[in-house]
């Protein structure tokens, strides 16, 4: 058996029993990940579990918003953080149509132009410890990858077939990372993907570490940020402000409302445009 072949066999492996591991605790949803969560603290390695600090409904309120008017209700909210806080490069969205997803961040970092240099067994071992990080905690989740190979990021696919199938049965709602994805016609069905590429092989992709900050497209993250992601890209929301978010989505609705109609109506003019846009300055 060629070392790849051992590689994909032990990888599978290892799916296979997270999966039997965590069957019946997964959740994919907000008020699903919400209900599991319930149970008193415990440890998974050096990871506490606990329970989500946001009730449900206020990451059902925000997933009804896409991400670009998240952003504007963020200058709203918290203006300091007008040119921080997320994604500034471009992603592939393989899956444009799937609604938004909000949920809580398990941090990764990958590689795959080396070959990991742990033994086989020690690799079968850490591989079931990122799957106990990803699978517990707060909930739901968003897995957020980085590719550490510099200019060689994405060279080999971390996500295809089998892993957004494992991930999305451990409670994630889809990935966001700078690193290269495959299988796409075979991927998990409803299973979000914001990548840096779309590439073919896996090369000898691993995790190189998971749990720390992350930097993805531009953004930073650490593990438990609450994350809101769609076609356009990806924010973090800082916990204290999120429950503020909804209203000012719909102040900058209400803003935009005025200049829209004018400039969708038949009879559009300049001095029309101008009372719009002062109409739209006098909402509060």
């Amino acid at each position: 058996m060629t070392g790849q072949s051992a590689y994909i066999k032990a990888d599978r492996f290892a799916a296979r029993l997270a999966l039997r591991r965590f069957a019946d605790r997964a959740v994919v949803g907000y008020r699903g990940a919400w209900s599991a969560i319930k149970s008193p603290p415990v440890n998974v390695g050096e990871t506490p579990v606990t329970a989500a600090p946001l009730a449900p409904s206020v990451l059902d309120a925000l997933a009804r918003y896409d991400t670009p008017t998240i952003c504007n209700a963020m200058e709203v909210v918290a203006p300091e953080r007008r040119l921080i806080g997320y994604t500034t490069k471009p992603l592939v969205c393989p899956f444009p149509d799937l609604p938004p997803m909000v949920g809580y961040a398990r941090t990764v970092t990958i590689r795959s132009v080396v070959q990991s240099g742990l033994p086989a067994a020690e690799q079968a071992k850490r591989r079931i410890d990122y799957y106990e990080y990803v699978g517990t905690g707060l909930g739901p989740r968003i897995t957020v990858i980085q590719d550490i190979d510099g200019p060689d990021a994405g060279y080999g696919a971390f996500w295809g077939e089998v892993q957004s199938s494992v991930h999305k049965a451990l409670g994630c709602l889809g990935v966001i990372t700078d690193g290269s994805i495959r299988d796409i016609p075979q991927w998990a069905p409803g299973f979000q993907a914001l990548a840096g590429s779309i590439g073919p092989s896996h090369a000898w992709v691993h995790a190189e570490s998971f749990g720390g900050e992350v930097r993805v497209a531009g953004m930073t993250v650490r593990s438990d940020d609450l994350i809101h992601a769609d076609r356009h890209g990806a924010i973090v929301i800082p916990i204290d402000i999120a429950a503020k978010l909804p209203d000012a989505c719909e102040l900058c609705g209400r803003r935009e409302t005025p200049i829209l109609e004018i400039a969708r109506a038949k009879d559009f003019s300049l001095d029309k445009l101008k009372d719009a846009l002062k109409r739209s300055a006098e909402i509060h």
